[in-house]
């Protein structure tokens, strides 16, 4: 008991079968294929966009401190 054993999936996976019909099953696996490409082509583009950005700047950066400007004044 708490663990599934090889038998246990097989079990599921004939049910979940049954339920949804392999058609279906594959469109959702094209689905979320087509999704987690597109998710890694979204962090490639933005890899690639902060690179032109740090080009654009020449590498250099610029340090500046912040300072509150917010005084209150009593009448």
């Amino acid at each position: 008991m708490g663990s599934f054993s090889i038998w246990h999936w097989l079990i599921v996976l004939v049910i979940v079968v049954l339920v949804f019909g392999t058609k279906k099953l594959r469109n959702v696996g094209q689905d979320l294929g087509g999704a987690v490409k597109g998710f890694k082509d979204g962090m490639r583009d933005s890899e690639k966009s902060g690179e032109d950005v740090q080009q654009k700047i020449g590498g250099d950066t610029l340090d500046a401190q912040a300072t509150d400007k917010s005084h209150t004044v009593s009448h």
